[in-house]
């Protein structure tokens, strides 16, 4: 391995993004200022591959990740490694076979080769969910990274602590070969989980990491925007309704873009049916565009009910506290766009319009396809945003650099 990092001052970081999704880790890349340049992205789902060279010009390589050699790796010269590799494996709702599950199996195969590159990244970056830090997945990855020469950080964030109403708790690790060093080195090899700041006041402190209590939980949500804020259809001018004692959230326009379903172009397509509600009403997660969290959604939203993420009530009562019956509150699932704004999308991302919305749902919402959110965002400026020792460059949040 190399003995330093010496990078020019105007040299881009040279990335290889693995299992780049729609490109979520891309796009965090760009919202933290990095000047840096994509030499490969790589993902074998073709949906969300046309996504991606939609959006960036690019098509990431498609071919069986399990199939690179340390050679091929080094080809790239690549300063820093973003991986976020399947989550199948590690969900409470699956088997949880850890790397006994096939799809452990590339990302497995990526780590193995790190030993064996002339050329190692500098920096990895690695995102999962909540489950993998107890994986044996995990244990091989520390492992692998310390006898590279690697020191670790690794962290469970949401975007609830970034002010955004989005239950989605994620595990983030990262890695930067020596001489490279963290600014905050006290939580060098652990792992912090707090609802609060990351840091305290002093420099040499850490927010408590395992923190979870419900004045915590409390505070954290009254941080939150409401959910109006990420919403396509908002508050009508004249929202209340003479007739009832609710109000109504409409669309000023009325239609939506092209979804690829047909002629389903109205909010009509998002309402919730209602024998949906009779039979699943009572495993509904219900939120309002006041609330100030909703929780994650999944790939199978839209499809079924339970546990794959919130249903927004486009009409609310009038008065605090006073109730009403499932079907008076105008359930509709939420919009792509409005997954893609919680999770912090650009505002000039856009699906090619041959993508259906069912597909849409579905690359969006994939767990191993990371989304943008500030979380990464915030775990991309620790890495590459931090000073090191032996490195000329050091990121500034005002420069606001464009990536490659």
């Amino acid at each position: 391995m190399e003995a330093g990092f010496v990078k020019g001052e105007n040299e881009p970081w040279r990335i290889l993004e693995f299992y780049s999704g729609i490109g979520g880790m891309r796009y965090s890349l760009m919202k933290a200022g990095v000047n840096a340049k994509v030499m490969e992205a790589f993902d074998i789902n073709n949906i969300a591959n046309d996504a991606y060279e939609h959006n960036f010009g690019h098509r990431p390589y498609q071919g069986n990740i399990q199939s690179l050699t340390a050679a091929d790796l080094d080809s790239y010269a690549a300063h820093a490694w973003l991986l976020s590799p399947p989550c199948q494996p590690y969900t409470r709702q699956g088997l949880q076979k850890h790397s006994g599950d096939a799809r452990a199996f590339s990302f497995l195969k990526i780590l193995e080769l790190i030993p064996h590159t002339k050329q190692p990244p500098h920096m990895l970056f690695v995102e999962n969910v909540v489950g993998f830090e107890t994986s044996d997945t995990r244990t091989n990855m520390v492992e692998i990274l310390a006898n590279s020469g690697f020191v670790t950080q690794e962290f469970i964030l949401s975007p609830l602590q970034f002010g955004i109403p989005y239950s989605r708790p994620r595990y983030f690790c990262l890695a930067k070969r020596k001489p490279l060093l963290f600014q905050h080195k006290y939580i060098n090899h652990q792992l912090v989980w707090s609802l609060g700041p990351l840091f305290g006041h002093d420099e040499g402190t850490v927010a408590d990491r395992y923190d979870q209590s419900p004045e915590s939980w409390d505070k954290l949500l009254q941080s939150c925007e409401p959910v109006v804020s990420f919403l396509e259809f908002k508050n009508s001018s004249n929202g209340v309704d003479a007739e009832t004692d609710f109000v109504a959230i409409t669309n000023d326009s009325g239609d939506l873009e092209n979804t690829g379903e047909g002629n389903l172009t109205t909010m009509d397509q998002y309402i919730v049916p209602s024998n949906l509600i009779e039979r699943w009403g009572s495993a509904m997660d219900i939120v309002y565009p006041d609330s100030n969290r909703c929780c994650c959604f999944t790939k199978s939203y839209y499809r079924y009910v339970k546990g794959t993420g919130s249903l927004l009530a486009t009409v609310q009562p009038k008065e605090k506290g006073k109730t009403s019956s499932l079907h008076e509150k105008g359930l509709r699932y939420f919009t792509p766009r409005e997954v893609a704004n919680l999770h912090s999308f650009p505002k000039d991302f856009h699906f090619p319009e041959h993508i259906s919305l069912r597909q849409r749902l579905s690359i969006s919402f994939v767990g191993s396809m990371c989304m943008f959110d500030d979380a990464p965002l915030t775990v991309c400026r620790l890495a590459i945003g931090s000073r090191d020792h032996h490195q000329v460059e050091s990121w500034s949040g005002e420069k606001g650099k464009k990536i490659s």
